[in-house]
């Protein structure tokens, strides 16, 4: 059974000439956490972000931080975000050859740890996984830039996902990132994803409030479950 809907603001799209008024305005609109995807221009073709950006927002804001590491080698940088206010911090299973050792990183702080899987990648690398992750982040996108097309073939991954996470009695989220909008939340909630990543198509758009697009995504999304039920 998925977990509580909720919506993550992917702060990459965010306007940061006004960074500090849009989260209060995405505080107001009820958004559940802020999401920071963090690229080396390595493991992703670009850079986004850095812990100097957490570290200047963390007073400003409750909101839990939900922290995705697009990065070569992200042990090498775990301290960083571990200290600079992350709740959640997830790293890729393409990134790293160490992929447990930065898992037991980042439980031994105390903060949630999630596992992210590209489009390509199968679910099947989380066999010996499972029963140490709080969170499977499913990536809708190759990821890196925002406005990316999205994978239509994610939404049976995330149906295959959810039936083995229910098949092994484990109590994970599925997070889904990468075009997410009223289009594509119905498809990836009847699937079985719970947390939704709103970016560009779906939260940070011109023709309607935060509290509107909030709102209806979390609709769209609690509907669509209801569908499934």
């Amino acid at each position: 059974m998925a977990g509580e809907i909720k919506i993550s603001a992917s702060l990459m799209c965010a306007d940061w000439w006004n960074c500090g008024k849009q989260i209060r305005e995405l505080e107001e609109a009820g958004v559940d956490m802020l999401h920071f995807d963090i690229g080396d221009g390595i493991f992703v073709p670009n850079i986004i972000l850095g812990f100097p950006a957490l570290e200047s927002l963390r007073n400003k804001t409750s909101l839990p931080f939900d922290v995705h590491l697009m990065v070569m080698n992200p042990e090498r940088y775990l301290d960083n975000f571990l200290h600079c206010g992350s709740q959640i911090l997830t790293v890729h299973v393409e990134s790293t050859p160490n992929l447990h050792r930065a898992i037991y990183t980042i439980k031994e702080s105390g903060v949630r740890v999630g596992v992210a899987l590209n489009p390509a990648t199968p679910v099947s690398v989380l066999d010996y996984l499972f029963p140490e992750l709080d969170l499977v982040l499913v990536m809708c996108v190759d990821p890196g830039f925002a406005g990316s097309k999205f994978v239509p073939s994610v939404v049976e991954k995330v149906r295959r996902l959810r039936q083995e996470i229910e098949r092994r009695h484990l109590n994970l989220d599925i997070e889904v990132d990468g075009n997410i909008n009223l289009q594509t939340v119905p498809l990836l909630s009847r699937a079985g994803a719970n947390i939704f990543v709103g970016g560009s198509s779906g939260l940070f758009t011109r023709d309607k409030s935060f509290r509107q697009a909030v709102e209806d995504l979390k609709n769209c999304a609690q509907a669509s479950t209801e569908v499934e039920k």
